[in-house]
């Protein structure tokens, strides 16, 4: 009687290290559009898969919502597992104290190996705060049945991009689709343009607050916008479009270009396959090196998360080049770990090579610079871009905000 007592003793403790051991993960996540929602989908039930005594919850959340949600949840009571963005995005909340210290993972994984074009994006402080999970090109998506049917090839410098405007323009159609609802649109023109007219470097130290928005070389980079703008080659009314809604125009032909990143790619409707081209952003000046937006999207632990160490095995789980290959295929996207394959498509085969042959990258506007600065910045942008006439004003403007936020 008394070995039957002790088993069953010896059992619940069993049963109660078990329970104890058994977690829950909450994963707040953005990835709504269908294509990255399935993608993690699958993830998730892998990863569960994998790890049977830790169940998931996965909260999805639209990309717009979730940004201004995620300062709230950090500071009060956050998940234990969020998805955001590498460069100053992440940096704004690491200062804050509120992402979780990873570079164990980062040794763990030996990150800093196979991941080396992203290393220098996630270390702050010589320390690692977050995993990349995929990054992709920008560039201008267009519509190479219109082109051939007027007869316009991709234009590789800015009077070949001007000459292809104005022949769209005197064709009725829309030259440049976009959608600047939502702000961060328009600043991916203002970051070709700048970078295009006055160099990566230049452009950096623009984000880093070090330059004045009133500087000549910065109105020169509007001035250049400003021919776009005046000649109306961009979308009427884009500013009550989403990014999304404005795509409808290209792909029935309204419209015939749209410059925006490759997770577009996976929207492209069925009947226009083999239709959509992509071209890199044209040349300004010889002189200046031909840098582009390469935005890495990454998942981070709070510093006040409940469950780290579950958090923690996520993060390995995702870092490995076997995930990061199931992910990039469905997002059609490029792995950050050089292990990991990136999918066989037209536009990623054409951004690999655009990446690769670029004099560097940058990670977008809204993702470079302090937040309050990008908040305003693009306020000004999209305003620019409604009213041009406003230029001189907006720079005033926006070089007051670089004083206050930079002081």
């Amino acid at each position: 009687m008394k070995k039957i007592q002790s088993l069953l003793v010896g059992a619940m403790a069993l049963t109660a290290v078990s329970i104890a051991n058994a977690g829950t993960l909450v994963i707040n996540s953005d990835q709504a559009d269908p294509a990255p929602k399935k993608a993690f989908a699958e993830i998730v039930q892998k990863f569960e898969g994998e790890n049977p005594d830790i169940t998931v919850k996965y909260n999805l959340y639209d990309k717009e919502g979730y940004k201004t949600a995620i300062r709230n949840w950090l500071s009060t009571s956050p998940p234990d597992v969020v998805f955001w963005y590498a460069g100053n995005r992440m940096k704004a909340f690491v200062d804050r104290g509120l992402f979780e210290d990873v570079s164990d993972v980062w040794k763990k994984e030996d990150l800093k190996a196979n991941m080396p074009s992203a290393t220098p994006a996630m270390t702050i402080n010589d320390k690692q705060w977050g995993v990349p999970y995929t990054y992709y090109q920008w560039g201008i998506y267009y519509r190479k049945d219109i082109f051939d049917k007027l007869g316009l090839s991709e234009p590789k410098t800015w009077d070949e991009f001007l000459a292809v405007n104005a022949k769209l323009k005197a064709n009725d159609i829309a030259p440049i689709a976009i959608g600047t609802k939502y702000l961060w649109t328009a600043a991916g023109w203002f970051d070709y343009l700048n970078m295009r007219t006055n160099g990566l470097d230049f452009h950096i130290d623009l984000m880093d607050g070090k330059i004045p928005y009133t500087d000549p070389r910065v109105r020169k980079t509007f001035e250049h916008w400003k021919v776009l703008v005046d000649n109306g080659y961009f979308l009427e009314n884009h500013a009550s479009y989403s990014w999304q809604e404005a795509q409808p125009f290209m792909y029935n032909g309204k419209a015939a270009m749209y410059l925006i990143g490759n997770f577009i790619a996976p929207n492209f409707p069925k009947e226009l396959d083999g239709k959509m081209g992509f071209f890199q952003f044209p040349q300004i000046d010889p002189a200046i090196g031909m840098a582009e937006d390469a935005p890495m999207d990454t998942i981070h632990i709070p510093a006040k998360a409940a469950n780290k160490k579950d958090a923690r095995k996520f993060l390995e789980f995702m870092a490995r080049a076997d995930n990061q290959t199931l992910v990039n295929a469905a997002l059609l996207q490029i792995p950050p770990h050089k292990k990991a394959h990136a999918p066989d498509n037209y536009f990623l085969n054409k951004g690999v090579d655009m990446l690769n042959n670029a004099s560097g990258t940058a990670q977008f506007y809204d993702r470079d610079t302090d937040p309050s600065m990008a908040q305003e910045g693009m306020k000004g942008f999209q305003e620019f871009m409604v009213k041009p006439e406003r230029m001189d004003a907006i720079l005033k403007r926006l070089e007051s905000v670089r004083k206050r936020v930079f002081k």
